[in-house]
């Protein structure tokens, strides 16, 4: 409660210096109230009330402001795609290059070029361009209207033969394959020695083998034997299956031979394997006429000129494996291509006994399995079905819940490939999984 002050006057009386200096009126008479407090409630109320709005403008004005930051920062992200799609328009609307082969280069600075259209064009090369790196042969790109060379491209290879290229170096060792003696010692020579020793050639004055050349019935070992000699050697093993080459349009084939050649030559030392190589290298007849056959042997021709044009001292080595020598093209057999040609011959008993030892080294084996007297019962077998009855013996012998495999599993697995053999058509289908 508020109350009005007095003046002091002459009625009025005080107390002495020691009191409290209060003002006493006469009679003690009490100040009388200026505001009820009626009036102070209300002005209480109002007071609080004023204090939540400022509050809540306070509130509003702080969301307006993240309101805004958040829409500057949209306006932010719309412009950059604003200016992202800008850069693609006028992407758009710029004309693609045109795609050419550096031909010559010329003294005074300009260079003639072919186009992929075919037509040459005698051209000056862009100030950007680093000159070195135009060479016969390169690949560039020029502006579609003066043809001026623009940018050097990257040496590229067709995808096809890119995926050729085996990363990692083959795990197979010699002492992984049983028998063929005589074989490992001739691949040794013609492919080991020259790129492990080639100073041991010009020392003997010889020109080393330029490829070799495996031949022999199917599951002999032919493509093991070339992966044991890229693993020896640590070179890049290049693999490809002769039919891959044959393609539908005209020069197709020719060109994924040429760019398969020159990814070993950039990958040397490598090894290029050349499985089924009677896909294409079979003979040439006057009497084949259809397109398909000419495309064929253009893409031999092609591999034909490929060998003449290889240094036998290089780093890069061919191997090549067929099942029908006899259907090859006498260009290939000649000397000069492939120097050396290995037969594969089905394994002797001696040599079937340490195929299955080689199998069956890490299995479970009974005290009752003879490994010679398997041999003697695969008279006639190749390595690769000499490994399928160590398999289906084994299979065997999971049938019946047992990890140790005994002599009337490789029985069963024995009696499950020969029937294989001899009745690959209409047969009766044994349990196991050789049928």
């Amino acid at each position: 409660m508020l109350y009005a002050k007095y003046e002091l006057s002459e009625g009025y009386m005080t107390d002495s210096a020691e009191n409290t200096g209060d003002v006493l009126s006469p009679k003690n008479v009490p100040l009388e109230p200026i505001i009820s407090s009626e009036d102070l409630a209300k002005l209480r109320k109002t007071n609080i009330s004023l204090e939540n709005r400022n509050y809540e403008l306070r509130e509003t004005v702080r969301q307006l402001r993240l309101q805004i930051a958040a829409a500057e920062s949209e306006r932010d992200q719309y412009r950059r795609e604003s200016r992202k799609y800008k850069t693609e328009i006028s992407q758009m609307k710029t004309p693609p290059l045109v795609i050419g082969s550096v031909e010559m280069m010329l003294e005074d600075g300009r260079v003639i070029v072919r186009s992929t259209t075919g037509p040459q064009f005698l051209s000056s090369i862009s100030e950007g361009v680093d000159k070195s790196l135009v060479i016969p042969g390169a690949q560039c790109a020029l502006h579609p209207q003066s043809f001026v060379l623009i940018e050097v491209l990257p040496k590229k290879y067709d995808a096809a033969v890119s995926t050729m290229e085996v990363e990692e170096a083959p795990d197979v060792q010699y002492s992984d394959i049983g028998g063929l003696a005589t074989q490992k010692n001739l691949l040794r020579e013609a492919i080991e020695l020259p790129l492990l020793k080639p100073k041991l050639f010009e020392k003997t004055g010889i020109e080393p083998p330029k490829g070799v050349l495996l031949y022999g019935p199917p599951g002999t070992g032919k493509t093991l034997l070339a992966k044991a000699a890229a693993h020896e050697t640590n070179a890049v093993f290049i693999r490809v299956v002769a039919s891959e080459l044959v393609q539908k349009y005209i020069g197709e084939g020719a060109r994924l031979v040429r760019e398969l050649f020159a990814l070993a030559r950039e990958k040397a030392p490598a090894i290029v394997f050349i499985d089924e190589i009677d896909a294409i290298g079979a003979s040439r007849s006057a009497d084949a006429y259809s397109a398909g056959d000419h495309e064929v042997s253009r893409t031999l021709m092609q591999l034909l000129a490929e060998l003449d044009g290889f240094n036998a001292r290089g780093n890069v080595k061919i191997i090549a494996a067929t099942n029908r020598i006899d259907v090859l093209d006498k260009a290939l057999l000649r000397p000069g291509r492939f120097d050396r040609i290995i037969e594969f011959p089905l394994p002797t008993k001696e040599e079937r006994e340490t195929i299955i030892s080689i199998h069956t080294k890490k299995m479970h084996l009974a005290k009752d399995v003879s490994i010679s007297s398997l041999a003697e019962a695969t008279e006639g077998f190749n390595g690769a079905e000499l490994m399928a009855v160590t398999v289906e013996a084994g299979m065997q012998a999971i049938r019946h819940n047992r990890s140790t495999v005994r002599e009337n599993d490789f029985a069963e697995a024995l009696n499950a490939v020969k029937r294989g053999r001899e009745q690959p058509e209409a047969r009766e289908l044994p349990p196991g999984m050789y049928l």
